[in-house]
Order: C-alpha cells, then structure tokens, then sequence
C-alpha cells in the first residue's frame, strides 16, 4: 500500500491513470509478492526450523535417531524442504491478491481512480509468463530458506548460545541468498525491452 501511495500520485499528476493497474499488477507478481512473502517466512519459519533442529542437535536428539537407524536428514530435513517449496508458491499467490486488492482499494479511495480501471489495465497488462515466473520464485526461494535453516539447525553446537547463533545466521544467510537468487531469476526471466504495458497507455 505504501507502494501504491508513492507511484499513483506521480502517476495521476501525468495523465496516466490507465496505466496504474498494469504498473501494480507488474509489479506486485514479478518482484513484490514472492519477494516480501519470502522474507516474512524467513523470519518466521526459517528462524524456527534452525531453532528447532538446533535444540534436536545439542540435546543429542538427532543422535538417537542415528541409533534408531533412521537418517536425520531424511526424517528431519527433507519434508521442511518439501513443505517449503510447495507452501511458499500459494502464499505468494494470497499476496499478490492481497496486495491488487488492498491497492485498488487505496487508489480508488484516495485517488479516486476506478476499481474497475485498475482491475481492467491489471488483467491487460499481465501475461501468464507474469504468474509462472512468480510461482517458480517461491519455489526457488523456499528451497533457499529451508535448506539453510536446516542446515544451520543439524550443525549446531555450544549449547544454547549455540542455538541463538545458528538461528541469527540461518535468517541471515537466507535472505541474502534471496535477494541474490531473485536477482539471477529476474535476469533470466525478463532480458531485453518489455512491452506488457503497452496496451495500458
């Protein structure tokens, strides 16, 4: 919303008010949605999936899996990652509903720019490359945060200092490997001049 209150107004000074639901719908499914809902996981989820596994680690829980014969990474590691990558896609997609919605909302209130020009420039303006790009970021992404979490969790010692530690690092390293994935994904997905909003002018 604060996205849409910084460019409407420029926007609407320009004569451009039928561009205003491209420029959101763009933006929200190519960059904003799977990026800001993956940070906000990786705070919330990949901070827990360290702290969790950390504490299994220097509790010598994951030992007694060894001894039960049962491989740590197998029983404790791959559902995370599995789990992540399908969950992170349809979270990006309630955000970017979210986000169109709450936006038209904002933009019609205050701006006084139709509901139903934004919605009709949106659905112009977006392709469903726009919608597959973003689904295989979230994928990417809750690979990214779920194998380093975990990765954090099972090599955790010193005791609970230990633990502190790893999971600092784990959100860290997650979002750094985030921004620098979504960077290579963007620069593949989208090389050369655009045109999806053409159509919207």
């Amino acid at each position: 919303m604060a996205f849409t209150i910084q460019f409407v107004r420029e926007f609407t000074r320009l004569g451009l008010n039928q561009s205003v639901g491209g420029v959101l719908a763009l933006a929200f499914s190519r960059e904003l949605s799977p990026v800001v809902t993956s940070i906000v996981v990786a705070g919330r989820i990949g901070s827990a999936f360290a702290a969790e596994l950390g504490t299994m680690q220097v509790s010598e829980q994951t030992d007694t899996l060894r001894v039960l014969g049962l491989n740590p990474v197998d029983y404790l590691v791959t559902p995370r990652v599995i789990a992540s990558s399908l969950a992170l896609p349809f979270l990006t997609l309630m955000c970017f509903t979210v986000g169109m919605a709450s936006s038209a909302l904002l933009a019609d209130s205050v701006y006084g720019i139709s509901i139903n020009i934004i919605l009709d420039s949106a659905q112009r303006a977006l392709r469903s490359w726009d919608i597959i790009s973003a689904m295989i970021k979230s994928q990417v992404f809750g690979m990214i945060i779920s194998i380093v979490s975990c990765a954090w969790g099972v090599t955790t010692m010193g005791g609970a200092k230990g633990v502190g530690e790893s999971t600092t690092s784990a959100v860290v390293i997650s979002l750094v490997g985030i921004f620098m994935a979504d960077f290579g994904l963007s620069y593949c997905f989208f090389q050369g001049a655009g045109d999806s909003l053409k159509s919207c002018v």
